[in-house]
Protein backbone atom coordinates (compact mmCIF):
# COMPACT_ATOMS: atom_id res chain seq x y z
CA UNK A 1 0.00 0.00 0.00
CA UNK A 2 1.67 3.35 -0.94
CA UNK A 3 0.60 7.06 -0.62
CA UNK A 4 -1.44 7.21 -4.30
CA UNK A 5 -3.67 4.05 -3.11
CA UNK A 6 -3.97 5.13 0.04
CA UNK A 7 -5.80 8.58 -1.05
CA UNK A 8 -7.74 6.42 -3.64
CA UNK A 9 -9.34 4.16 -0.87
CA UNK A 10 -9.67 7.52 1.24
CA UNK A 11 -11.53 8.85 -1.50
CA UNK A 12 -14.14 5.43 -1.16
CA UNK A 13 -14.11 6.02 1.96
CA UNK A 14 -15.23 9.94 2.17
CA UNK A 15 -18.64 8.89 0.10
CA UNK A 16 -20.17 7.67 3.04
CA UNK A 17 -19.21 11.09 5.08
CA UNK A 18 -20.88 12.79 2.12
CA UNK A 19 -23.66 11.35 2.49
CA UNK A 20 -24.05 11.47 5.55
CA UNK A 21 -23.24 15.46 5.70
CA UNK A 22 -26.12 15.96 2.67
CA UNK A 23 -28.65 14.41 4.77
CA UNK A 24 -28.07 16.30 8.14
CA UNK A 25 -30.73 18.55 9.32
CA UNK A 26 -28.30 21.72 9.45
CA UNK A 27 -28.05 24.70 7.51
CA UNK A 28 -24.42 24.02 6.95
CA UNK A 29 -24.62 20.56 5.80
CA UNK A 30 -24.68 21.02 2.06
CA UNK A 31 -21.16 23.36 2.16
CA UNK A 32 -19.96 20.33 4.15
CA UNK A 33 -21.23 17.87 1.41
CA UNK A 34 -19.54 19.94 -0.66
CA UNK A 35 -16.13 20.38 0.61
CA UNK A 36 -15.70 17.09 1.17
CA UNK A 37 -16.75 16.05 -2.24
CA UNK A 38 -13.99 18.52 -3.44
CA UNK A 39 -11.74 17.31 -1.11
CA UNK A 40 -12.35 13.73 -2.27
CA UNK A 41 -12.38 15.24 -6.10
CA UNK A 42 -9.15 16.81 -5.24
CA UNK A 43 -7.51 13.08 -4.10
CA UNK A 44 -8.04 11.84 -7.62
CA UNK A 45 -6.42 14.17 -9.06
CA UNK A 46 -3.36 13.98 -6.05
CA UNK A 47 -3.15 10.47 -6.43
CA UNK A 48 -2.82 10.18 -10.37
CA UNK A 49 0.28 13.11 -9.77
CA UNK A 50 2.03 10.85 -6.76
CA UNK A 51 1.92 7.46 -8.71
CA UNK A 52 3.20 9.09 -11.75
CA UNK A 53 5.60 11.46 -10.23
CA UNK A 54 6.74 8.65 -7.36
CA UNK A 55 6.76 5.35 -9.69
CA UNK A 56 4.41 4.47 -7.89
CA UNK A 57 1.88 2.48 -10.18
CA UNK A 58 0.10 -0.28 -9.01
CA UNK A 59 -2.42 -2.89 -10.38
CA UNK A 60 -4.70 -2.34 -7.21
CA UNK A 61 -4.76 1.64 -8.10
CA UNK A 62 -5.27 0.92 -11.96
CA UNK A 63 -8.05 -0.87 -10.58
CA UNK A 64 -9.34 0.96 -7.95
CA UNK A 65 -9.08 4.71 -9.39
CA UNK A 66 -11.47 4.63 -11.90
CA UNK A 67 -14.13 2.78 -9.78
CA UNK A 68 -13.43 5.11 -6.50
CA UNK A 69 -14.30 7.92 -9.85
CA UNK A 70 -17.64 5.82 -11.23
CA UNK A 71 -18.64 5.50 -7.29
CA UNK A 72 -18.25 8.83 -6.16
CA UNK A 73 -19.62 10.61 -8.84
CA UNK A 74 -22.64 8.39 -9.04
CA UNK A 75 -23.35 8.87 -5.48
CA UNK A 76 -23.74 12.37 -5.89
CA UNK A 77 -25.66 12.33 -8.86
CA UNK A 78 -28.44 10.14 -7.34
CA UNK A 79 -28.52 12.40 -4.06
CA UNK A 80 -29.05 15.60 -6.12
CA UNK A 81 -31.37 13.91 -8.44
CA UNK A 82 -33.50 12.55 -5.55
CA UNK A 83 -32.96 16.17 -3.80
CA UNK A 84 -33.81 18.74 -6.93
CA UNK A 85 -35.78 16.33 -8.68
CA UNK A 86 -36.36 18.12 -11.84
CA UNK A 87 -35.55 17.26 -15.56
CA UNK A 88 -32.71 19.60 -15.91
CA UNK A 89 -30.72 17.75 -13.71
CA UNK A 90 -32.09 14.18 -14.21
CA UNK A 91 -31.68 14.14 -17.92
CA UNK A 92 -27.84 15.04 -17.65
CA UNK A 93 -26.90 12.87 -14.84
CA UNK A 94 -29.12 9.78 -16.56
CA UNK A 95 -26.21 10.59 -19.27
CA UNK A 96 -23.52 10.51 -17.03
CA UNK A 97 -24.56 7.12 -15.13
CA UNK A 98 -25.31 5.69 -18.44
CA UNK A 99 -22.05 6.99 -19.87
CA UNK A 100 -19.89 4.90 -17.67
CA UNK A 101 -21.57 2.18 -17.64
CA UNK A 102 -20.79 1.52 -21.26
CA UNK A 103 -17.17 3.05 -21.37
CA UNK A 104 -16.65 0.67 -18.70
CA UNK A 105 -18.02 -2.39 -20.31
CA UNK A 106 -16.39 -1.24 -23.58
CA UNK A 107 -13.00 -0.69 -21.84
CA UNK A 108 -13.51 -4.65 -20.07
CA UNK A 109 -13.94 -5.77 -23.52
CA UNK A 110 -11.35 -4.36 -25.25
CA UNK A 111 -9.07 -5.20 -22.73
CA UNK A 112 -10.16 -8.81 -23.30
CA UNK A 113 -9.22 -8.43 -27.24
CA UNK A 114 -6.01 -6.96 -26.56
CA UNK A 115 -6.98 -3.34 -27.55
CA UNK A 116 -7.01 -1.28 -24.65
CA UNK A 117 -5.20 1.34 -25.03
CA UNK A 118 -7.73 2.33 -28.08
CA UNK A 119 -9.91 3.22 -25.52
CA UNK A 120 -7.72 5.14 -23.38
CA UNK A 121 -9.26 8.44 -21.25
CA UNK A 122 -8.62 11.10 -23.56
CA UNK A 123 -7.63 14.78 -22.89
CA UNK A 124 -11.70 15.25 -23.57
CA UNK A 125 -12.69 13.03 -21.19
CA UNK A 126 -10.52 15.26 -18.85
CA UNK A 127 -12.62 18.27 -19.57
CA UNK A 128 -15.59 16.15 -19.19
CA UNK A 129 -14.28 14.84 -15.57
CA UNK A 130 -13.16 18.49 -14.69
CA UNK A 131 -17.04 20.26 -15.51
CA UNK A 132 -18.53 17.30 -13.80
CA UNK A 133 -16.36 17.49 -10.59
CA UNK A 134 -17.20 21.20 -10.67
CA UNK A 135 -20.50 21.02 -11.28
CA UNK A 136 -21.31 18.20 -8.39
CA UNK A 137 -19.45 20.81 -6.19
CA UNK A 138 -21.18 23.54 -6.81
CA UNK A 139 -25.06 21.68 -6.99
CA UNK A 140 -23.91 19.77 -3.65
CA UNK A 141 -22.94 23.12 -1.88
CA UNK A 142 -26.37 24.44 -2.35
CA UNK A 143 -30.17 23.54 -1.78
CA UNK A 144 -32.54 22.87 -4.33
CA UNK A 145 -34.12 26.03 -5.14
CA UNK A 146 -33.84 28.76 -8.25
CA UNK A 147 -30.77 30.74 -7.59
CA UNK A 148 -27.68 31.61 -9.37
CA UNK A 149 -25.52 29.27 -8.10
CA UNK A 150 -27.93 25.82 -8.84
CA UNK A 151 -28.38 27.43 -12.27
CA UNK A 152 -24.63 27.53 -12.33
CA UNK A 153 -24.40 23.80 -11.44
CA UNK A 154 -26.67 23.09 -13.23
CA UNK A 155 -25.38 24.44 -16.46
CA UNK A 156 -21.91 23.12 -15.79
CA UNK A 157 -24.00 19.82 -15.61
CA UNK A 158 -25.86 19.97 -18.57
CA UNK A 159 -21.92 20.76 -20.12
CA UNK A 160 -20.54 17.40 -18.66
CA UNK A 161 -23.51 15.35 -20.01
CA UNK A 162 -22.67 16.90 -23.82
CA UNK A 163 -18.72 16.06 -23.40
CA UNK A 164 -19.34 12.84 -22.15
CA UNK A 165 -21.50 12.14 -25.18
CA UNK A 166 -19.28 13.35 -27.18
CA UNK A 167 -16.10 11.43 -25.63
CA UNK A 168 -18.61 8.25 -25.32
CA UNK A 169 -18.97 8.86 -29.39
CA UNK A 170 -15.16 8.82 -29.79
CA UNK A 171 -14.80 5.61 -27.82
CA UNK A 172 -17.28 4.08 -29.30
CA UNK A 173 -15.34 4.89 -32.43
CA UNK A 174 -12.63 3.80 -31.96
CA UNK A 175 -13.66 0.53 -31.04
CA UNK A 176 -16.42 0.40 -33.54
CA UNK A 177 -13.27 -2.20 -35.94
CA UNK A 178 -13.79 -4.49 -33.15
CA UNK A 179 -17.37 -4.16 -32.58
CA UNK A 180 -17.85 -5.98 -36.30
CA UNK A 181 -14.96 -8.58 -36.30
CA UNK A 182 -15.82 -11.64 -36.24
CA UNK A 183 -14.23 -14.13 -33.94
Amino acid sequence: MNIPNLLTVLRVLLIPVFIALFYLPFSWSYWAASATFALASATDWLDGYLARRLGQSTPFGAFLDPVADKLMVAVALVLLVAEHANLWLTLPAMIIIGREIVVSALREWMAELGARAQVAVSRLGKWKTAAQMAALIVLLANPPRLDPWVGLGIALLVIAAALTLWSMIQYLRAAWPHLGAEK
